[in-house]
């Protein structure tokens, strides 16, 4: 009634719509009905005018039904809401009838609507139990097998202990004999060493006398050789004289080339790569690395790992790495370097996805390989003659670094160099 109300209200010229009700002509229909609704509901109730004037477009839209409710006549099949709206509207006599036989009819749906809604209900918890027992029946059934699989798994786990268990055993009992083995030898090496102590002093002990009876028959030989000397410088005066012949006779030249020019070496000129600027400066030397970095087409190997746990070790792995590669993308730009950052592969558990910066290689260790064997097989790979600058302060990298021919720098300067920048 009051939506039909609201209806009308809006198609009504102003001065015929109730004063009450004049107010919410201008609004929207809907908003009409919601706010209005008490206020029309008033009206209805106490003007037959405006009753009469709302039930005009119900009776133009459902004559029939409207005939039926003025002759108390009312289809079984009706609509009881409109029936009621109808009844009340008209107000046929015993349209409060009518008007309750609609609330009745109304009660009846709404309860059969609940039982059949409860009925659904409890269906559904129907399902839903016998769902949850077959999930249960299911899960237990998968406990009882992983019950299954896990004492078959402690009992395999027990063998393995008793296996352990006797290894353990055996493996002890054959310490215990190598040790006892160890001992009798140690004693036996112990008495070999008294032995041959004993021996070497009576060796040092016969050697003393031996020089001493040697020195003695030098001096005797020399004391009785002045004739044999004199004998001997004349015939070598003799010989001098025929080699000096034939050297005149052959026309040989007055010098001639010496053994030792056929020997093999580097001369002083003529080095057999060029020597790194900086060789003779040392490792802790602030201007080591500016100098390696201006020689043409420098490699610079980088220790990743070592720079980044003298640095700034305490932060993760990750951060470590793309702090450092950033700053060699810098240091790349700078001076142009080729530059190669190496990691071990062995801190990583999953691959890792960097985006290295331009002029910056950066390359992680394979399974079974240390980043110090990576970085010898990129020394040895480069053509000899090349600037190649390791940086490392770990010292067997050095070393291997100087036995390639390239040149160690300490991790310290190029952070020091990294933070200039």
């Amino acid at each position: 009634m009051v939506e039909a109300a609201a209806e009308l209200i809006g198609a009504l010229p102003p001065d015929e719509v109730p004063v009450p009700l004049r107010r919410f002509a201008r609004f929207e229909r809907r908003k009409r009905a919601k706010l209005a609704g008490q206020h029309i509901a008033a009206v209805l109730e106490k003007d037959p005018e405006f009753r009469r004037r709302v039930a005009e477009p119900l009776r133009e839209a459902q004559p029939d039904l409207v005939e039926a409710v003025e002759g108390g006549d009312v289809p079984p099949a009706a609509d009881p809401v409109r029936v009621a709206v109808l009844a009340y509207l008209l107000r046929p006599d015993g349209w409060a009838g009518l008007v309750e036989a609609a609330r009745a009819e109304l009660e009846r749906s709404a309860t059969a609507s609940e039982e059949e809604a409860a009925e659904r209900r409890v269906a559904a918890l129907k399902e839903e139990l016998a769902a949850a027992r077959a999930a249960r029946a299911s899960e237990v059934d998968k406990l009882r097998a992983e019950l299954r699989d896990t004492k078959a798994e402690v009992a395999e786990l027990r063998r393995k202990l008793h296996d352990a268990r006797t290894r353990y055993r055996a493996a002890q009992e054959r310490a215990e004999t190598l040790a006892a083995d160890t001992d009798r030898e140690l004693a036996a090496a112990q008495e070999g060493a008294a032995a041959a102590e004993k021996e070497l002093r009576r060796l040092r002990s016969r050697a003393a006398q031996a020089e001493a009876a040697a020195e003695a028959a030098k001096r005797a030989a020399r004391e009785g050789r002045n004739v044999d000397d004199m004998r001997l410088r004349l015939l070598l005066d003799a010989l001098v004289d025929a080699a000096q012949g034939v050297r005149r006779e052959l026309a040989l030249p007055s010098t001639i080339a010496r053994p030792a020019d056929a020997v093999g070496a580097l001369e002083p000129d003529r080095l057999a790569h060029r020597v790194l600027p900086g060789r003779a400066l040392s490792d802790s030397d602030p201007q080591l690395l500016d100098r390696l970095l201006t020689l043409p087409q420098v490699h610079l190997v980088v220790d990743g790992y070592n720079v980044t746990k003298t640095g700034y070790g305490e932060l993760p792995l990750s951060d470590q790495r793309t702090r450092l590669v950033s700053g060699l993308g810098g240091l790349a730009a700078q001076t142009r370097a080729e530059v190669t950052c190496v990691f071990d592969g062995a801190e990583l558990d999953a691959p890792v996805a960097i985006s290295a910066p331009r002029g910056v290689r950066v390359l992680f260790s394979r399974p079974g390989q240390t980043a110090d064997e990576l970085i010898g097989e990129l020394v040895r790979a480069e053509p000899v003659g090349r600037a190649v600058v390791v940086v490392s302060s770990d010292r067997e990298v050095a070393d291997s670094a100087r036995r390639a021919n390239a040149r160690p720098c300490p991790s310290t300067l190029l952070l020091r160099r990294l933070g200039r920048s």
